[in-house]
């Protein structure tokens, strides 16, 4: 048995997990080099197999790419509560307001609308110099839905369940060469005031948002999966944020 490729390959293991975890990216930062060199030390050794260790250095560098992808997701997020530039503006859905020339007419809202406490309504129009949000609809108990879409998709922890976002957004700014639909942000904030993000438990949704480049005009529509407590999955708010410089707002889930 080659021991120092079974040390690699557990140090990988230990380290990739960590990679994956927004709190804990420094520990797995640690184990995937070290992980890495023990697995090539381990290839040089005479007489001894080679798969444990070719399974461990796989498995730091793919862990190093996830560890990058988790950190610049966290920064993403961390610059978007950053930036807030004031700029945001909210309409009444359609129905509750004036439309000219097939634009919404913005209407100021009442004092305090908009706060966690007493959110905008499903349907609001959410616009920065940049971007308009809509959120359609918020589907929850969607647990059956997100599971059965992909093989891989993981059952929610025990206590919690899946909910749906579907919400449309259109790039409305004039960058030539145009801006990714992942400058918006929007996330779940449970009744107890935690932030849950869809990345938190990776899975792929029915009819994904699509995050490709949109040019002034364009629009996409689509869900985004969230893990929140079954129990208290109601009465929650959604946080939305226009684009990186847009202000955060929040709107109901019902």
């Amino acid at each position: 048995m080659n021991i120092l490729g079974l040390i690699a390959l557990i140090t990988a293991a230990l380290g990739f997990i960590f990679a994956c975890m927004p709190g804990a990216l420094i520990v797995g930062w640690i184990l995937l080099p070290i992980a890495f060199v023990l697995a090539i030390v381990s290839l040089f050794l005479k007489d001894k197999p080679k798969g444990m260790g070719i399974t461990a250095l796989i498995l730091s560098i793919v862990g190093t790419i996830v560890g990058f992808v988790v950190f610049f997701a966290v920064v993403g997020s961390a610059a978007d509560n950053a930036f807030g530039s004031g700029d945001t503006k909210v309409v009444a859905p359609s129905g509750d307001t004036a439309v000219t020339d097939g634009a919404a007419v913005n209407t100021p809202a009442a004092a305090g609308v908009g706060t966690r406490d007493n959110p905008h309504p499903l349907g609001s129009v959410i616009e920065s110099d940049d971007w308009r949000i809509v959120v359609n609809s918020v589907t929850l108990a969607a647990t059956d839905a997100v599971v059965a879409e992909n093989r891989f998709n993981e059952p929610p922890a025990a206590g919690s369940e899946y909910i749906l976002v579907n919400y449309s957004v259109t790039y409305i700014g004039d960058e030539p060469n145009g801006q990714t639909p992942s400058f918006v942000s929007v996330e779940y904030v449970t009744e107890d005031g935690r932030t849950v993000n869809s990345y938190d438990k990776s899975v792929i949704e029915p009819d994904p948002i699509d995050s490709n480049t949109l040019y002034k005009g364009g629009s996409v529509t689509g869900n985004e999966a969230f893990e929140v407590p079954s129990a208290t999955a109601g009465q929650g708010v959604l946080a939305v944020r226009p684009g990186m410089f847009g202000d955060k707002v929040f709107v109901a889930v019902k």
